[in-house]
């Protein structure tokens, strides 16, 4: 492989093969199953045809996974192997995926490179898996590498908070919210931002509009581990309630059914 580029996967924001500076076109067939084996990495056979071809017997599956396989990019090294009657990509080839996941989880176990001179919220606020894919294995991949990225978000948060980067830790915790409104960790997290600054009127207000977006949502109040961090981090007479003489509720932007923000009715306090 030397001085050949490696070949790299894109799988986020939607599929794309390239080898150095070149794409390679491949059919959907094509395209489905290096997308599966490279989130699965190691799959039999018999489980990749059936995963792939469920509607046809398993004599016709086989023989349309040995059709596209047959019909993948060849080059000095094949981007699938063959160990037994388990398929594999090849170790050279590098998708996003893993990358995404790697980092995620580096950030989430406490093992990332402190202290984080360049957080890498681009890699944690990028594009979904294969968008408008709606075959199962990729619903639950994406489902998958949400919840990893909204726990990597929230560990960002609370390390920056910890190195005294409120603004950075308030970009990890806001992309939360964007990503999902009704979150209360990331909402925890701006909170403890602005707490960190020394703005207790943001972390107030900021915690009454999302207690209102709650309450209207879901008709439930913020966690006791909410209430407890204003009580800890508060004079008693401001965590009590001086939030209720706040103006100008949060409008939090809510997900709809096609993946589009609205933003939730303003609730007017009075005056």
């Amino acid at each position: 492989m030397d001085g050949t580029p490696f070949p790299r996967l894109r799988l986020l924001g939607q599929f794309r093969l390239e080898f150095g500076t070149e794409s390679v076109e491949l059919g959907r067939n094509g395209q489905r199953l290096l997308a599966f084996l490279s989130l699965r990495e190691r799959v039999p056979r018999t489980v990749l045809a059936g995963t792939l071809w469920p509607e046809v017997t398993e004599e016709h599956a086989r023989g349309s996974l040995r059709t596209t396989l047959w019909k993948l990019p060849r080059g000095e090294l094949p981007l699938v192997r063959c160990c037994g009657d388990v398929l594999l990509v090849t170790p050279v080839l590098r998708v996003d995926v893993h990358a995404l996941t790697r980092t995620a989880l580096s950030v989430v176990t406490g093992c990332g490179p402190p202290p984080y001179r360049h957080p890498p919220l681009d890699l944690l606020t990028g594009e979904d898996l294969l968008p408008g894919w709606d075959e199962d294995w990729v619903l639950s991949e994406r489902e998958r590498l949400r919840q990893l990225r909204l726990h990597a978000l929230d560990s960002l948060a609370e390390v920056l908070i910890a190195q005294g980067r409120a603004a950075l830790a308030m970009e990890a915790a806001l992309a939360g919210i964007r990503a999902e409104p009704l979150r209360e960790s990331a909402h925890r997290a701006v909170v403890s931002a602005h707490l960190a600054e020394g703005n207790v009127c943001e972390a107030l207000r900021h915690y009454a509009a999302f207690r209102d977006l709650l309450n209207d949502e879901l008709g439930v109040e913020p966690s006791h581990r909410f209430t407890r961090l204003l009580a800890e981090r508060l004079p008693p007479r401001a965590a009590a309630g001086g939030h209720e003489r706040l103006p100008g509720p949060i409008a939090w932007p809510m997900s709809t059914p096609d993946g589009r923000a609205h933003h939730a009715p303003e609730r007017r306090r009075p005056s």
